[in-house]
């Protein structure tokens, strides 16, 4: 049997804002279509240049196909599967012909032989959209499907091969899953793989068999046909939870064992896919497959290491997994491959790889290995080479990606103070701040996240300031994605609270204050929260304190204090708290109705929230007024169970505020005491 040529579906990277996005209706699937630009066909017939003769010959082997018998179809379809079939012209002459009716037929008689022919030829012209589409509306599919439950494995073969490619549209892979295709799909995995053969010599960690058929029992070929189906199928979420269902699962983890790369490359492409969802990452985590990842990163074909690249970039949002991929060594095979420049043109690894490095720069243990591997100079010189040409930018989605992954790992990385040093030495605040003029939300959201953990360091500040970053940042808060929002509000915390003069700066844009109040009435929590903190920072500086009160920050902090968010108690409560430094804003806040739901904040189990809510009771409680509210709201035994705090700053609050309570209290029995003495 001749090797059979397959398309690899390329890895879908999830941005840092929403893996789980555009979900339209029942009936859709979770994925854009990936439409085909198809061939005028009668502009390919009858065009001025010349035809070759191969084009006429297939039309004469489609009319024997017709009208011949049952030997002269065979002798038809075994010369028809000898010419090159993935020629443009050769699928245009198929079509003009009408051959794919008589294919479509040929599947549905009795003879083994023609529906072998016939599938063989149709596995190899379905990359066709017209040939797609025609093959769909005539109820190919579903044939297929059917073919799948048949005995005879060849046949299974062949049809799990058409499948493969016809399920990477999403209206065959909705046709397969009505049709109950999925588990068929899946049984094919069910294979006998303990009499295939690995090699002591060639096995072992990082050691592969070449993949070609003869190596493979037959059975092992409708599993590895099969599981270049699935891969095309788990591109849709409800697929991916259907191929669970059926006990797709188990027979991956057991195939992934074997070493033969053309059977390991459909696995691991299926299990990359379906790591989309959290419940396959924590599925793989518990069987053991990260180590798997990692030993088959150190095999040397590329189209593997990528797909591994992948499936730790999906699996390593999980803090165990980032674990498991350092204990497995799989930090430096990573590096190895980002470090080679004859990588670089490869988009599609570089966005597995430098993915994967983003995520699993998440654990600061991983972190001080990349320091040693010396990651972050590369990733710098890679984010320069990526960064050009930004006009052209929004048009290149694999670059997006790319940059979206390096500067995610750039700003996870820059929470080690010695990372940030080197980041500033080696320029790389300058291709991050440029990319701000980008319209991509995971991009932004990642930009953002990376110029605030700079933002951490005063000489850094200095350098951002004089790239005019601040300013930038300031300006994504405009932005409509709400990731995008929260993000700028995140990071330019740190600007203004390190910032030399911040006051000043934040009064030198025109409309920004305005701006971050505004935000105040957004939906969403995580803006929400950043805003506030946002506006804690601000309000250190008197002037502009005074003109965030002018814009009626007051009423729409109180409006908020009703939260049961607890990251949103602790920020809003800092942001009341710093806003009360302004003396009128104290009664403001108690005529607004604020004061009674901060008491509700000291019910929470946050100590965060416990040391802002302490601060801003303290803060409240210099209002006479508001020491009734709280009162009045039993604050009393809250504040004495704050006062046996380990934090000291809430200790001290508590018993602040206690002590206005009091003298509050001892204020009106000494006014009570005299008045019945008169």
């Amino acid at each position: 049997m001749s090797p059979v040529s397959y398309g690899v579906p390329s890895p879908q990277q999830p941005s840092s804002i929403a893996k789980e996005e555009y979900l339209s209706s029942s009936d859709e699937e979770a994925e854009e279509e990936e439409e085909e630009q198809a061939a005028d066909i009668k502009s390919i017939t009858s065009g001025g240049g010349e035809l070759p003769p191969e084009f006429w010959q297939i039309q004469k082997l489609v009319r024997y196909l017709k009208v011949g018998n049952q030997t002269a179809t065979i002798i038809a379809l075994c010369n028809l599967a000898d010419f090159d079939l993935t020629a443009q012209y050769c699928q245009v002459a198929i079509i003009d012909a009408g051959g794919l009716e008589v294919m479509a037929n040929l599947l549905e008689t009795d003879d083994i032989k023609c529906k072998i022919g016939s599938l063989k030829i149709l596995k190899d012209i379905v990359v066709h959209p017209e040939i797609r589409k025609s093959i769909t509306k005539m109820g190919g599919i579903e044939l297929l499907v059917q073919i799948l439950s048949d005995s005879n494995k060849k046949l299974k073969l062949h049809a799990a091969e058409s499948l493969a490619k016809l399920a990477k549209y999403k209206k065959g892979r909705t046709i397969v899953r009505r049709n109950n295709g999925i588990p068929k799909v899946v049984d094919l995995l069910d294979v006998d793989t303990s009499s295939f053969y690995i090699g002591v010599e060639n096995g072992g960690v990082g050691q592969t068999v070449e993949g070609v058929d003869d190596e493979l029992s037959l059975d092992l070929q409708v599993a590895r046909g099969g599981a270049y189906a699935l891969w095309s199928l788990c591109k849709s979420m409800k697929n991916r939870l259907l191929i669970k269902k059926a006990g797709g699962f188990p027979l991956l983890a057991k195939l992934i064992k074997t070493k033969n790369i053309s059977l390991l490359i459909p696995v691991i492409g299926t299990l990359q896919e379906c790591a989309a969802e959290k419940s396959y990452c924590l599925a793989i985590q518990a069987e053991g497959m990260v180590q798997d990842f990692v030993s088959n990163m150190l095999n040397n074909n590329i189209e593997l290491r990528k797909h591994c690249a992948s499936a730790i970039f999906k699996c390593a949002q999980e803090e165990e997994t980032r674990a498991l991929v350092k204990s497995n060594g799989g930090l430096e095979p990573l590096v190895e491959l980002i470090k080679n420049k004859d990588n670089h043109d490869n988009k599609e690894l570089m966005a597995a790889v430098t993915g994967a490095l983003w995520k699993l720069s998440m654990s600061d243990d991983n972190v001080k290995t990349f320091q040693e591997l010396e990651l972050v100079p590369v990733l710098i010189n890679l984010l320069k080479e990526n960064a050009e040409g930004l006009d052209d930018l929004q048009f290149n989605l694999g670059k997006i990606q790319i940059l979206t992954n390096i500067v995610g790992a750039i700003a996870e990385s820059a929470k080690s103070p010695q990372n940030r040093e080197i980041i500033r030495e080696r320029g790389g605040l300058k291709p991050v701040i440029k990319l701000i003029a980008s319209t991509s939300p995971g991009l932004l959201v990642n930009v953002a996240a990376c110029i605030g953990e700079m933002a951490r360091d005063v000489e850094s500040i200095e350098q951002i300031r004089h790239l005019d970053g601040v300013r930038l940042l300031w300006s994504l808060l405009k932005n409509p994605n709400e990731s995008v929002q929260a993000a700028a509000a995140w990071s330019l915390s740190p600007c203004i609270r390190n910032a030399e003069n911040s006051g000043d700066m934040v009064r030198s844009f025109v409309g920004g204050l305005e701006l971050v109040c505004g935000l105040l009435e957004s939906k969403d929590q995580q803006v929400l929260a950043a805003v506030s903190f946002a506006i804690a920072n601000i309000a250190k500086d008197k002037e502009n304190l005074a003109v965030i009160t002018d814009h009626g920050v007051i009423h729409k902090l109180a409006k908020l204090a009703v939260t049961t968010e607890d990251l949103l108690r602790a920020k809003l409560a800092e942001a009341i708290s710093n806003c009360c430094e302004l003396e009128s804003n104290r009664a403001l806040f108690g005529k607004a109705g604020a004061v009674a739901p901060l008491v509700s904040y000291l019910t929470s189990s946050d100590l965060e929230v416990h040391r802002t809510t302490a601060a801003a009771l303290h803060q409240l409680s210099k209002d006479p007024w508001n020491c009734v509210t709280m009162h009045q709201s039993s604050v009393v035994p809250h504040l004495l169970r704050l006062i046996g705090s380990e934090d000291e700053a809430v200790q001290e609050a508590a018993a602040d505020c206690l002590q206005n309570i009091r003298k509050l209290a001892l204020a009106c029995e000494k006014f009570r005491y005299q008045h019945n003495k008169n």
